[in-house]
């Protein structure tokens, strides 16, 4: 019995507010807005000098995970200039000799190389550097050379790595994030392919490596991560020596997906606060709102005049 007296309150309390809503509606927008994000698109990308910048300003305040995360993306753009990616392999070098990861850093030395057979290190730059760079050009030269490309030669466009990937729209907080895709890998170059991810917008992306076979690759974002208001994250594949091939998404500008802050009650709903032109048209959206909310064992008749 009481249950039915409060449904019917209800249902009074809505109607006598149904000559106003149209009213309410310009008012209510402003205090309730609804969150138009990109979901599922990459942030809005930088230009690759920009990115260069930020990521020896990251080298620089010792922060070097987070150069090479920046750096990486650079090496795979297509906009890269020639100089732009020598830069970046430079820098992606002097970030892997300080952190000790030497079998890295040969890579990264090697491919400056492969660009420009005559780079030198300026005499300016740390002795440290400069001896390991020395070193690594001569076991590049010692293997005759491995990538390097004549002058006036272009690598064919059909030898370029393609991730394949489309992001989900939504995540829910707390749920992990099925991850998948495939890659074009026309000379079976890619030896892994990684995820790199984060909670919000800021600090540095967590690297987690995706289960790789057939040319597609699977894993998921943790549940832990999943956490309103987004989740950004972008793949990276990378050949046997470490060096990045192609990406989906980067540091820079990575792929987002919504998080949204719980559920959203039917008054909420930007459906709802639509501007209503015939009265009547709003009575039998709202016989149906009612309908649902009060449950299947409940008849609700609203009689609406204009």
């Amino acid at each position: 019995m009481l249950a039915g007296v409060r449904r019917v309150a209800l249902v009074v309390a809505l109607v006598g507010v149904l000559p106003f809503i149209a009213e309410a509606t310009a008012e209510a927008a402003p205090r309730r807005p609804v969150r138009v994000a990109q979901a599922g698109a990459p942030a809005k990308r930088s230009t690759v000098a920009s990115v260069i910048q930020k990521g020896r300003d990251m080298y620089e305040d010792q922060r070097y995970e987070e150069s090479i995360q920046a750096l990486s993306g650079v090496v795979v753009r297509a906009d890269a200039t020639k100089d732009e990616k020598i830069l970046a392999y430079q820098l992606l070098a002097f970030n892997n000799i300080v952190l000790g990861k030497n079998e890295e850093a040969d890579a990264f030395s090697r491919a400056v190389f492969v660009l420009d057979e005559s780079f030198e290190l300026p005499s300016s730059e740390s002795p440290k550097f400069r001896e390991f760079f020395e070193k690594s050009k001569k076991a590049w030269e010692a293997e005759g050379k491995p990538g390097k490309v004549e002058d006036g030669a272009a690598p064919s466009e059909t030898k370029r790595v393609i991730v394949k990937h489309a992001s989900p729209a939504q995540g829910e907080s707390g749920t992990a994030i099925k991850i998948e895709g495939t890659i074009e890998d026309p000379q079976v170059a890619v030896e892994s392919v990684s995820i790199f991810y984060r909670s919000g917008a800021k600090g540095k992306f967590v690297e987690k490596s995706l289960a790789h076979s057939m040319g597609a690759f699977r894993g998921e974002i943790p549940s832990a991560i999943v956490t309103p208001p987004l989740v950004e994250y972008y793949v990276l594949a990378v050949d046997k020596s470490g060096l990045p091939l192609a990406s989906r998404g980067d540091a820079d500008s990575p792929l987002r997906v919504v998080v949204p802050e719980g559920s959203t009650s039917v008054v909420e709903s930007p459906w709802f606060w639509i501007p209503i032109g015939a009265v009547v048209v709003t009575g039998v959206v709202l016989g149906a709102v009612l309908g649902t909310q009060l449950g299947s064992e409940s008849t609700v008749t609203v009689n609406v005049r204009e």
